[in-house]
């Protein structure tokens, strides 16, 4: 639906996307307004196309979906506007002058005779001027949403255009509609293709087909892909553009001889990445091995010595395996442990933080997300915290990612040992930001398991540190007595050996936290979950369900999409 009125009042807005929470004024009614809404202020005059929502914590709100400025609809409304300081040399006093002044030709004076506003006392000739510039630059710069929404680019992403262009945003956009595709994710290629061939493009067009590989290498980050092999971004860009192999064949080289590209020979193969992916890998192995090659001088004395007294401690005698993983970490500076659940890597986690704060060295923990921290935290009684915030960068801007990394500096870490737990979950990029930020001589420790979840970003990250064999690396492979008794972790190991899960009663030493349920339809499933919810489950466990279930589904849509998710969780139903 349409609604017409004048923002009264911004609640939120978010500095970088323009996000905005505000309270809106139609003749109807006041109402609370969510969307993206750039370039907007208290007192402008906006139609708003969108639909009521019910919010379950702030009630009835309007989510807009696109907005258009419009010209303030009564002297009142221009008033407001010219006084919300948006207009540079206008305040609230000047504001009242001009609308008394000029009235109902205020507009027409601001565009077509600036120097009328010089009649006005307090406003000298060349404010004027400026004032009059000021009005129409501001009115100039909102018709640039109107015109990215032609292209499939949303109201969020307007403000990011004209911080690049300027007021010449849509001028420069009409010379060359390519240049929107680098501009952010999930730009609709086709309708920027569409509009470039409408004005005269030709097929096989230098910048189109520069565009096309770019948007190929761009597409495939989006999977996870720091590269493509060269023969398949050739195979897509031909398919994408309708051009032949000769023409992609010679973007290519023109791309890598701007370097906007880098094409690498590995064996037999091609490979094709951006010039920032690129750059950052390369930058990963020279960081991580320059830290490798720095002098050991947080090495600990008389491990061995060190290790007796851990388990006299602990009253926990330690395997070969996580005896050697100690070692490892106390003979070099970058250290891997990986291993599946319940083989021993946070009792190797805790026995660091014990041996080297013994010696009174810093330890540091650290991981990729919020509720591993969180976990890390519960499992070693150490508090740890997220690499974004132990980094200070911040949210990364995934959009420029594949532009420039270069100005993503951390604050350097004040640490004699760093130990990063689920960095399967670490992208390139993540990656690069901490190893900048770690002193040589700083002991780093990698801690995670290859076959869990993989990161957002681009990158292998640790699978790859793994196979490159440049880095000393201790797999656990042994389950340990209490987490054999869990059929969930030997469920898991045997599902990463490609054979089938334990049958009820093969296991006598094990408790009953696991149960695969098959069933061929969604009903069915939906049935066998609810009655696992409110009733099933408590024979193995006082479960409630708000508190202590968590259902994961499959899709987003359908019969078993996922309608609650809760923390805390204590068994995992599947559907």
């Amino acid at each position: 639906m349409e609604i017409i009125g004048q923002v009264e009042d911004i609640i939120y807005k978010n500095e970088i996307n323009s996000y905005t929470i505000a309270e809106f004024e139609t003749d109807e009614e006041s109402t609370t307004v969510v969307g993206y809404l750039p370039f907007v202020n208290p007192g402008d005059t906006l139609k708003l196309i969108g639909k009521f929502v019910e919010h379950k914590e702030y009630g009835r709100q309007f989510k807009i979906d696109t907005f258009e400025k419009m010209m303030p609809q009564t002297l009142g409304a221009l008033e407001k506007y010219l006084a919300n300081g948006n207009i540079k040399g206008i305040g609230e006093t000047i504001a009242k002058r001009i609308i008394r002044k000029f009235g109902e030709e205020t507009i027409h004076v601001f565009k077509y005779e600036p120097e009328r506003l010089a009649e006005i006392r307090g406003i000298s000739e060349a404010k004027a001027k400026e004032m009059s510039e000021s009005f129409i630059e501001n009115w100039e710069v909102w018709q640039i949403v109107g015109f990215l929404e032609r292209f499939g680019i949303g109201a969020e992403h307007a403000k990011k255009v004209f911080d690049l262009f300027g007021t010449k945003a849509i001028e420069d956009i009409e010379a060359n509609p390519y240049i929107l595709i680098e501009l952010t994710r999930g730009v609709d290629f086709k309708q920027i293709d569409q509009m470039a061939l409408n004005l005269g493009i030709s097929y096989d067009n230098e910048k189109r087909v520069a565009s096309g590989i770019k948007y190929g290498l761009i597409r495939s980050t989006y999977n996870g892909h720091s590269c493509v092999l060269k023969d398949n971004l050739i195979e897509f860009v031909i398919n994408l553009l309708d051009v032949s192999t000769e023409n992609v064949e010679d973007g290519i080289i023109n791309l890598k001889v701007k370097n906007e590209i880098v094409v690498e020979k590995r064996e037999d193969l091609e490979y094709v990445y951006l010039y920032a992916f690129y750059n950052t890998e390369a930058e990963i192995a020279f960081l991580i091995k320059r830290l490798q090659k720095a002098k050991n001088v947080k090495k600990v004395a008389n491990l061995k010595t060190e290790l007796k007294k851990v388990e006299e401690n602990s009253k926990i005698e330690l395997s070969e395996k996580q005896k050697e993983a100690l070692e490892l970490v106390n003979e070099n500076n970058v250290t891997i442990i990986t291993g599946g659940p319940g083989t021993g890597k946070t009792t190797i986690i805790k026995n660091i933080i014990e041996i080297y704060e013994a010696k009174g060295k810093k330890v540091i923990l650290a991981a990729p997300t919020g509720r591993a921290a969180k976990r890390m935290t519960e499992t070693t009684d150490k508090e740890a915290s997220t690499l974004h915030r132990l980094l200070e960068i911040g949210k990364i801007d995934e959009d420029s990612l594949y532009k420039n990394t270069s100005n993503y500096e951390g604050a350097p870490i004040d640490a004699d040992v760093i130990i990063v737990d689920e960095v399967s979950m670490v992208d390139m990029f993540l990656l690069s930001y901490l190893l900048k930020c770690i002193y040589q001589g700083t002991k780093l420790v990698l801690v995670g398991d290859v076959d869990q979840l993989a990161s957002v970003g681009p990158g292998s990250v640790l699978k790859d540190l793994i196979n490159s064999g440049e880095i000393a690396t201790i797999h656990l492979d042994k389950i340990f007595r209490q987490a054999a008794k869990s059929k969930i972790i030997l469920n898991a190991h045997k599902v990463n050996n490609g054979e089938a899960f334990i049958k009820k009663g093969e296991e006598e030493d094990t408790n009953e936290d696991f149960f695969f349920i098959k069933e061929i339809s969604q009903e069915k499933m939906l049935a066998q979950v609810v009655s696992l919810c409110t009733g099933r489950l408590e024979k193995y466990g006082n479960y409630d369900f708000f508190q202590n279930i968590q259902v994961l589904s499959p899709t987003k849509k359908g019969m078993l999409r996922n309608k609650r998710t809760k923390q805390n969780t204590a068994r995992t139903v599947k559907s």
